[in-house]
């Protein structure tokens, strides 16, 4: 005789204990163990029966909960986000003592863990937070590249220019002959500490330093080359010729 959905009891004196998945269209996976020598087609086939009829019924009652895989996880499903950074970069991350992940953990509430290889592993159950908290880490491994643009914040002036954050922990230098198109005699006429800037990557030295450019995101102003003129004849005046100055 054939059982369906046995419990622990009836499975050890049994014959055989048989599972099937799958879905309306069909098996997806089986598992079978056996105790007996073998088995009859006849025995097969009723399992096989059993077993579409079994999973019908309970793909009919799990509908009535559910159709669809929800568009949004629960807002109480713990949410987890792996990739990997640079492993020389993890040190950036820990920071010195660890202040810089702690720093991360306390004010996003995530858990991470980061592997010797650069796997980094962050869990949460806020979306928001989850969020915050890769753009952090992603933020403090990144490297700028050659023609990135971003809206950095003026963090020191000097006499020959201003340094600008672009993200957290890299800055870049403007130059002053790159802060406008126009001679700047003073950086404070153009930018102060604070102020947000769009700025660009023109160049990145040996040694990784930042050179940035304002210059460079502005239309450059349509110059007057020059000009004609002209004298034109009068009445008993004689004809001058046309000069360029």
């Amino acid at each position: 005789k054939i059982l369906t959905d046995i419990q622990d009891l009836e499975d050890g004196p049994g014959g055989m204990d048989f599972k099937a998945a799958g879905t309306y269209d069909g098996i997806t996976a089986i598992q079978m163990d056996t105790k007996t020598h073998g088995l009859t087609l006849e025995i097969i086939k009723n399992t096989f029966e059993k077993a579409l009829k079994a999973r019908l019924e309970i793909i009919e009652a799990m509908n009535k909960t559910i159709s669809a895989p929800r568009k949004e996880l629960s807002p109480y499903a713990p949410r987890v986000t792996v990739f990997h950074i640079d492993p020389e970069k993890i040190r950036d991350v820990i920071g010195p003592g660890g202040k810089i992940i702690n720093e991360i953990i306390s004010k996003t509430g995530v858990a991470i863990d980061i592997e010797n290889d650069g796997m980094v592993a962050i869990t949460s159950t806020s979306q928001k937070a989850l969020e915050k908290a890769v753009d952090w880490i992603k933020d403090l491994t990144r490297e700028a590249k050659v023609g990135e643009t971003f809206q950095g914040k003026v963090t020191r002036i000097l006499d020959f220019g201003a340094f600008v954050e672009i993200f957290p922990g890299q800055e870049g230098l403007v130059h002053i002959s790159e802060l406008d198109h126009r001679h700047i005699n003073n950086v404070k006429d153009v930018v102060q500490i604070g102020d947000i800037v769009p700025v660009k990557v023109i160049k990145i030295d040996e040694q990784g330093r930042v050179n940035l450019s304002m210059k460079a995101l502005k239309s450059a102003p349509t110059h007057y080359q020059g000009y004609s003129r002209e004298f034109s004849k009068k009445p008993g005046q004689k004809n001058f010729p046309q000069h360029r100055y």
